[in-house]
């Protein structure tokens, strides 16, 4: 009598254990990153209403500038897990080393254009003459970051695709103890005001930077790759990014269109939006520190020619993603009645939100499904089916949110929108996944 082996059994054991040791790191770093604004408000918000105000508009701009360029690490981290796929770390060293040269190029851009159109850029986003010369400051300032942040964004995606996503954990969170501390003393030690704010979020952003360059420096020498900026791995990294730019783009559109909406709802309508939605980004954190592990273990079995690998990892990828869906969604419907009083004490608020929460809470799953393959269609550098299957949604969103002021159901109408634009990127998305057409393997796609 023989005894059948197991070896799906095992190797759906071996990609869990990668799984979870890519995205428990992946997900720390992710959180720590808005924790740099959180800790800038609470340090700013005790020098004035004005000033605090002046910081939101701010670093709205700057989130938003920034956020449109994280092709960096996406593209980056499939480019890189593919070379490692192939064997070849050298050449994957060298492929990261183009997307931070890119990084810095684009970062120069950027200040270029927002240090001189500082003041105009703040009026645009209807902060108040009070709140306006703090915002100017602050934005000013920290612009001179922007090449930073952006280098920490490329590096980060460099370090995802040699699967090491404990050094970005690790270099976060020392970020935001350095950001807090050089906030505190510069603002009350220093007395330099928001612009001490500025300040500390520069230097800490720009001592991330430093870690990573040095970081990465470290393994092009060992591996004997090159340094210097190749214009030819500049422009392909830029041509790779175009894709997801548009997608992203098209992500912040979707979000924004929702805001507006809100905001023609009513005071309440936008204030409990704007916890739903605060909400609802914390839960794609966990989502997408998931989605980070598909990237790169995607993009190395592609890269290794294992298309097959490739199939199994995404299926087992897609169960993780509606298990922790569901997990999440069953959380925020228990801590519903415990979650709202955290965010006001509005009786109207609180009564507003809390149908909307329980459309998240019943969509997570669907997210879970979309954030894991969004994850792996990028690991694959599928970017171009990306791009076209966000415009679709969008497409699709618009149109439902825009109709809901005139046919009435309020917020949760709204967020009702929301899930179907989730349910039509799972479907474009799936039907992507299932064709196979995804699956191209080799060191470069």
């Amino acid at each position: 009598m023989t005894q059948a082996p197991a070896p799906r059994t095992s190797a759906r054991h071996r990609h869990d254990r990668e799984i979870v040791a890519l995205a428990v790191p992946a997900f720390g770093a992710l959180v720590a990153e808005p924790l740099f604004v959180m800790a800038d408000s609470a340090i700013v918000g005790h020098l004035g209403t004005a000033q605090l105000a002046g910081l939101g508009v701010a670093s709205a701009l700057l989130t938003t500038a920034v956020s449109v360029f994280v092709f960096l690490a996406y593209a980056t981290t499939a480019a890189v897990a593919r070379r490692v796929g192939a064997g070849d770390r050298r050449a994957a060293i060298r492929q990261g080393m183009d997307g931070i040269w890119l990084a810095l190029l684009l970062g120069a851009a950027v200040i270029a254009v927002v240090l001189p159109a500082a003041p105009a850029l703040v009026d645009l986003f209807g902060a108040s003459h009070t709140a306006a010369p703090y915002a100017t400051t602050y934005l000013r300032i920290s612009a001179l970051g922007i090449p930073a942040m952006l280098v920490v964004l490329a590096a980060t995606g460099v370090l995802r695709g040699l699967q090491d996503t404990r050094t970005p954990l690790a270099v976060a969170v020392a970020g935001f103890v350095a950001n807090a501390a050089l906030n505190a003393g510069l603002v009350y030690g220093a007395r330099l005001g928001i612009a001490g704010s500025a300040w500390g979020t520069v230097i800490a952003q720009c001592g991330m930077a430093a870690v990573y360059l040095v970081v990465v420096v470290r393994g092009a020498r060992g591996h004997g790759a090159s340094l210097r900026p190749d214009a030819a791995g500049i422009r392909a990294s830029a041509q790779a990014g175009v894709p997801l730019l548009i997608r992203t783009l098209s992500l912040r559109a979707v979000l924004m269109i929702a805001t507006a909406v809100a905001a023609r709802l009513g005071d309440a309508e936008m204030a409990a939006h704007q916890i739903v939605l605060s909400l609802w980004s914390l839960l794609a954190f966990a989502l997408d520190a998931f989605a980070i592990a598909g990237q790169a273990i995607i993009g190395r079995f592609l890269g290794a020619e294992d298309a097959e690998g490739a199939r199994n990892v995404c299926r087992r990828m897609v169960q993780w993603g509606i298990a922790v869906g569901a997990v999440l969604g069953l959380l925020v419907i228990v801590g519903r009645p415990v979650l709202l009083p955290l965010f006001t004490g509005d009786s109207a608020v609180k009564a507003t939100a809390l149908p909307a929460l329980l459309v998240v809470a019943l969509s997570q799953p669907v997210c879970g499904v979309v954030f894991i393959l969004d994850g792996v269609l990028m690991g694959a550098g599928d970017g171009p089916y990306l791009a076209g299957a966000m415009l679709v949604t969008l497409a699709v969103f618009a149109p439902a949110a825009l109709m809901v002021p005139l046919l009435g159901g309020g917020l949760t109408a709204l967020w009702g929108a929301m899930a179907l634009m989730m349910l039509v990127r799972m479907l474009t998305l799936w039907l992507r996944a299932r064709s196979g057409r995804w699956l191209v393997t080799g060191a470069t796609r």
